[in-house]
């Protein structure tokens, strides 16, 4: 039996010259490519997926046209030793896999494969032997459907120059490449780890300027710059720079190189990069920091892409509050520094690099909505009920300034949820909340009437508990927020998190959505503190 269009033979002296030895998954592979292919119709385009980066995927480029390199085979960290050859077009196909249930009566390949012997304790020659004779019987096959989604061919996106190392890479990694923010393999060459600075005892360094500022600490009392950068150091203070612990100052005969940047100047450089509109910071640095402050109300916003890009470099560090958080005027944001006394200066440049497409922080006003109420629910429009959305939507939307231009309540019939859009937007609304209406029930129907209003770019659900059912759309240019039913119980929920976005014109999507999960859990405290509290910070 061939694998593939070899004989046995030469399937294995081609896997020992492309792999560099007789791996045993490589055998096992070429049986698993070969009996995918004979059961795929003839004469299909086809693209493969391999859920191992072992192994498997050299198997599917030497038996078929599927590759790396033209994107025609794809590899999914999963770890299962399992592959897929499917119409690149219907997403038609097949999948195979070692069955782990057929391996019992082949000792050496179960113990290969489940790893029950240390790799040197195993019998190389006989596992071969054991692999070569299973064949295809130790195999499991399957018909799949690749979802449409993943038929589709990925772009890279755009791409730019790095301006630290000029060398061209996908802009959608940050301001500068994934090498350059600090994940290169490399060790870097004719990088001084520090500045040729000279030590002197404190006894000597009267008469010098300081290098920098000297922070004294007292427990419980004080911490702050008790010395500054550029004072001169006298005879008095060298015992109290003792008592501060500082045995030795640096000192400094000439001007350090244009080689290194001073601690004060690179944060100075960041913090100019990286304040947007409604963000201040005090000059000069202390220390090496700089603190940033609220210039207005508003939200504060974050770029944690390009923050986690800048933190990547080293020998710098910027911390901030928690993003989407409502500041007031004057209250503090977040720091950044310098940490080592003097920068590289070309460390220096990759920081200020990773900025490129700042600014990182801003703070976006809140705007004055005219709010139109939606109140849905056959139970409250026929009377059977009182309503009790009504004063909790207004409480919150008030809360921030909007004023509520109608409020009109409709039986769960999408034709009457669709009138009452539109008397809404007649009566001025410019952004129309909905409540209840999007369970899982039968007579839940306020989706359906927001289509047939109009409703576009519809986001339904959201990693928010409690506000699961959340919904997000427009009409227009007329935002629409969907108020699940659990905010009749809860005091917080997925609106609390999601009004203030709204407001301050945040363009949310699925993948914001999806961030949000990590802390957009509810405790529920007997005493509700938000937005003091975990949820979503």
């Amino acid at each position: 039996m061939n694998i593939g269009p070899y004989t046995r033979e030469d399937y294995l002296n081609l896997v020992k010259s492309f792999h560099g030895y007789l791996a045993p998954g490589l055998i096992v592979g070429g049986f698993m490519v070969d009996f995918a292919t004979r059961n795929l119709p003839e004469g299909i385009l086809f693209d493969a997926i391999s859920e191992t980066p072992s192994c498997l995927p050299d198997a599917i480029q030497l038996l078929t046209p599927c590759t790396i390199g033209n994107g025609w085979l794809r590899i999914l960290p999963f770890g299962r030793y399992a592959l897929s050859l499917y119409d690149k077009y219907t997403g038609a196909g097949v999948r195979v896999h070692l069955d782990a249930h057929k391996i019992e009566d082949w000792p050496n390949i179960k113990d290969w494969y489940l790893k029950l012997k240390p790799k040197k304790a195993q019998d190389s020659q006989r596992l071969q032997e054991e692999i070569l004779e299973a064949g295809v019987s130790i195999l499991a096959l399957e018909t799949v459907n690749v979802r449409e989604d993943q038929l589709q061919k990925r772009s890279k996106g755009a791409i730019a120059l790095c301006p630290t190392c000029q060398e061209a890479y996908p802009s959608k990694d940050g301001g500068i490449c994934l090498a350059c923010q600090g994940q290169s393999p490399y060790v870097r060459k004719g990088v001084k780890s520090r500045p040729p600075l000279k030590l002197v005892p404190v006894e000597q360094g009267v008469g010098n300027l300081a290098v920098h500022d000297m922070t004294r600490i007292i427990p419980g009392q004080e911490k702050g710059p008790a010395f500054l950068r550029g004072q001169e150091i006298t005879a008095g203070d060298v015992c109290r720079l003792q008592k501060m612990g500082r045995m030795h100052l640096y000192a400094l005969d000439d001007e350090l190189d244009a080689e290194w940047v001073h601690e004060d100047e690179a944060a100075l450089k960041f913090a100019k990069v990286m304040a947007g509109d409604g963000i201040g910071f005090a000059t000069p640095p202390r220390e090496g920091k700089i603190n940033f402050t609220a210039e207005c109300d508003g939200l504060f916003v974050v770029n944690t892409d390009m923050l986690n890009a800048f933190n990547r470099i080293p020998g710098v560090a910027c911390a901030s509050r928690q993003g989407y958080t409502l500041v007031k005027q004057g209250e503090k944001l977040g720091g950044e520094r310098a940490i080592p006394l003097y920068l590289h200066r070309e460390d220096c440049m990759r920081a200020l690099d990773a900025l490129d497409d700042g600014p990182l922080f801003t703070i976006k006003p809140l705007r004055k909505a005219r709010v139109g109420i939606l109140i849905t629910g056959t139970e409250v429009f026929q009377g059977l009920i009182q309503d009790g959305f009504g004063p909790i939507v207004r409480a919150k939307v008030q809360a921030y300034g909007c004023t509520v231009a109608h409020q009109i309540i409709v039986p769960d019939d999408r034709q009457a949820i669709a009138s009452g859009i539109a008397e809404l937007i007649a009566a001025g609304a410019d952004l129309i909340i909905t409540t209840a209406g999007l369970s899982v029930d039968p007579d839940d129907v306020t989706r359906l009437g927001l289509e047939d209003a109009g409703a576009t770019d519809m986001l339904y659900g959201a990693p928010i508990i409690p506000g699961a059912m959340t919904l997000l759309a427009r009409i227009g240019d007329i935002q629409v927020i969907g108020v699940p039913a659990c905010a009749l119980f809860h005091k917080t929920t997925g609106f609390d998190l999601l009004l203030p976005r709204v407001l301050a014109g945040v363009t949310i999507t699925r993948e914001h959505l999806a961030r949000m999960g990590h802390g957009a859990f509810c405790l529920d405290c007997p005493r509700c503190t938000f937005p003091r509290c975990s949820f979503l910070r």
